[in-house]
């Protein structure tokens, strides 16, 4: 048998289903950064964001004990679009769009822990993902959820389309054009990040 570390996805999910709650915690464990920073990019609540994550792995253990998962080799798309679809039920309820922009204090690329640099090169970087943030703020909400779902959580295409509901060229589309706008406020604003 292998380590529990070693497991693929779909190994760790099997496990969980036969009562090996270290599958579980490897799943957990594996993605929960990519998890949440999604969530936190959507929501700019680091609170609510906290309570929708749980809530993700909450659906999924549901799921998973009542055979409602089918997802093969694709767990981490799956608990996105759990995540996602959270986030969405979030915003009807609390009838507001999400709006990124930087908060006072922590900004959420300190959520991404930087590496160890200098102290000059840490604020150089995070005065450029704040003025990314507030680039990001301006973008249409389609645009803002295809650049957070590529860059932060790392989702191929494919992947986005099937969490989003669209086909993948209108993914491709939505990033073109959320690219073209930030060069263009880039452009506007004489910016070089």
């Amino acid at each position: 048998m292998k380590s529990t570390t070693t497991l693929t996805d779909q190994e760790a999910v099997q496990a969980f289903i036969n009562g090996d709650s270290n599958g579980l915690e490897l799943l957990v464990e594996r993605h929960k950064n990519r998890i949440y920073t999604s969530i936190y990019l959507l929501v700019k609540d680091k609170y609510v964001a906290e309570d929708i994550f749980q809530d993700v792995f909450i659906k999924i253990i549901e799921k998973l004990k009542s055979g409602g998962y089918n997802e093969e080799n694709k767990f981490v798309q799956w608990a996105m679009r759990i995540a996602h679809n959270l986030c969405i039920d979030h915003f009807r309820r609390a009838k507001t769009r999400p709006a990124i922009a930087t908060i006072e204090g922590r900004d959420v690329f300190e959520v991404l822990q930087f590496e160890e640099g200098n102290a000059e090169e840490n604020i150089m970087k995070r005065q450029s993902h704040s003025t990314v943030m507030q680039m990001l703020a301006l973008l249409p909400k389609e645009q803002q959820e295809v650049i957070i779902l590529r860059h932060f959580a790392n989702l191929r295409f494919k992947e986005i389309a099937d969490i989003l509901t669209c086909s993948v060229n209108t993914a491709l589309g939505r990033m073109r054009y959320a690219l073209l706008n930030l060069r263009k406020m880039m452009e506007e604003k004489q910016l070089a990040l």
